[in-house]
C-alpha cells in the first residue's frame, strides 16, 4: 500500500487501519496530526521555534506508544488517544528545547537547536509556550479520563524534570553507582515511554493492573533502551551511528560502561583513568581508544549488554503478562525489537 497515496483517507476507525496494524501507521498518524496542528502567526519569534522544532525528522516513538497502548486494549480507542499523544510529542520537544540549552548543544537531529538559531530567551520562552501546549492538548482527551491522565501526566512530567537534574548533579561527581545511574535514566528517559503507553491504555478502559503491567514495560524498555544507546556511544559504526561515536567520553559522561569501570578498576590503573578524563582532547587525541582499552581490560562491554539484556527480559515479561491475546501485543514486541537491536 502506498502511504502518501492514502494520507488523506487514512481513518483510524477504517478497515484499512485495522488491516494494517503496524507502526507505519501510527508514525502516519501522528505526522498527518502535526502537518494539522495550527500555531498562531505572532508573536513570530514564539511561535516559529516552536513548527521548527516539530518539523524535524524524528521517530516520533513516545506519540506511537500512546496509540499503541490503546490499540492493545481496543482499537477503536485509538482515535480518541490522538490528542493525548500530541501531548506527550509537544511535553518531549519542550523538554529537547530546554536541555539543549543547558547541554549548549548546537545540534539536535543534525540540524541548528532553537537557542542556536534564535537565542537562549527565545528558546525558553518557545519551550514554555509548548508546554502550555501540551496541556491543550491534553485537555481534548475523553473528559472521563480527564483525571487518571492528569495526574499520570504531571506525575511523568516531574519526574523527567528530576532525571534532568540528577542527571547534571552528575557532571560535578566523581562516583556514581550503577543504582544511581539507572534510577537517573529511569526518570530522565524511561517514565515518559511508560507514561505514554498507560495513558492509550486509560483512554481504552484498561484495569488498573494491566495500566502498570504496561508503564513497566515501558519502563524496562526505556532503560534497555538507553543502555544500548551507551554501548553504541562507544562502539558503534560510525557509517550508521548518526552521530559522534566516542562523543560521551570525549564529553567524560557517566555512562554505564563509566560507571562499571569506576566499580571496578584496580589501583594500578586509577591514575591512567584521572589523566584521560582531566586531559584536553587537542593533547591527548587517542582518548577514545585508550578508554575502550580500559573498558576491554575490564570487559566492560560484556557487563553493559548483560545489564541491558536483564531489563529488556524484564520488559518483555510485563509485556507477556498484560491478560491479552498474544497477537494484539505483536506490534509492541516489533518495536522493543527494533529499538533493542539497532545500530544507530
Amino acid at each position: 500500500m502506498d502511504m502518501k497515496k492514502q494520507d488523506q483517507n487514512l481513518s483510524v476507525s477504517s478497515p484499512i487501519f485495522f488491516a494494517m496494524f503496524n507502526n507505519s501507521v501510527y508514525a502516519e498518524i501522528i505526522q498527518q496530526s502535526l502537518k494539522k496542528a495550527v500555531f498562531p502567526g505572532q508573536p513570530h519569534k514564539l511561535y516559529e521555534p516552536i513548527r521548527y522544532i516539530l518539523s524535524l525528522s524524528g521517530k516520533r516513538i513516545r506519540p506511537q506508544l500512546v496509540l499503541m497502548g490503546a490499540a492493545l486494549f481496543d482499537e477503536q480507542a485509538v482515535e480518541k488517544s490522538i490528542s493525548a499523544s500530541l501531548a506527550i510529542e509537544y511535553f518531549h520537544n519542550f523538554s529537547l528545547i530546554h536541555d539543549d540549552i543547558m547541554d549548549k548543544a548546537p545540534l539536535r537531529r543534525g540540524k541548528p537547536t532553537v537557542h542556536q538559531k534564535w537565542s537562549d530567551n527565545v528558546a525558553i520562552l518557545s519551550g514554555d509556550a509548548l508546554l502550555v501546549k501540551a496541556y491543550e492538548e491534553l485537555a481534548k482527551s475523553p473528559s472521563d479520563k480527564m483525571v487518571p491522565l492528569l495526574q499520570l501526566f504531571n506525575k511523568t512530567s516531574l519526574e523527567v524534570c528530576e532525571g534532568q537534574q540528577i542527571d547534571m548533579d552528575f557532571e560535578t561527581r566523581d562516583i556514581v553507582s550503577e543504582a544511581e545511574y539507572i534510577d537517573m535514566i529511569r526518570l530522565k528517559t524511561s517514565v515518559l515511554l511508560g507514561g505514554a503507553l498507560q495513558m492509550g491504555a486509560i483512554i481504552a478502559g484498561a484495569d488498573k493492573h494491566d495500566q502498570e503491567l504496561l508503564y513497566d514495560f515501558g519502563v524496562n524498555l526505556g532503560i534497555a533502551f538507553q543502555l544500548q544507546d551507551d554501548i553504541l556511544d562507544v562502539y558503534g559504526d560510525p557509517r550508521t551511528f548518526g552521530k559522534q561515536v566516542g562523543g560521551d567520553i570525549l564529553a567524560n559522561k557517566k555512562t554505564i560502561l563509566y560507571v562499571k569501570l569506576n566499580e571496578l578498576i584496580a589501583p594500578e590503573d586509577k591514575e591512567t583513568l584521572a589523566l584521560l578524563l582531566n586531559g584536553d582532547i587537542a593533547v591527548e587525541p587517542q582518548k577514545i581508544e585508550k578508554m575502550r582499552m580500559l573498558y576491554a581490560k575490564y570487559d566492560i562491554p560484556t557487563l553493559a549488554i548483560y545489564q541491558k539484556e536483564k531489563f529488556t527480559e524484564i520488559a518483555y515479561e510485563r509485556l507477556r503478562a498484560i491478560r491479552v491475546a498474544d497477537e494484539k501485543k505483536q506490534s509492541l514486541f516489533t518495536l522493543a525489537n527494533a529499538l533493542l537491536h539497532r545500530s544507530k
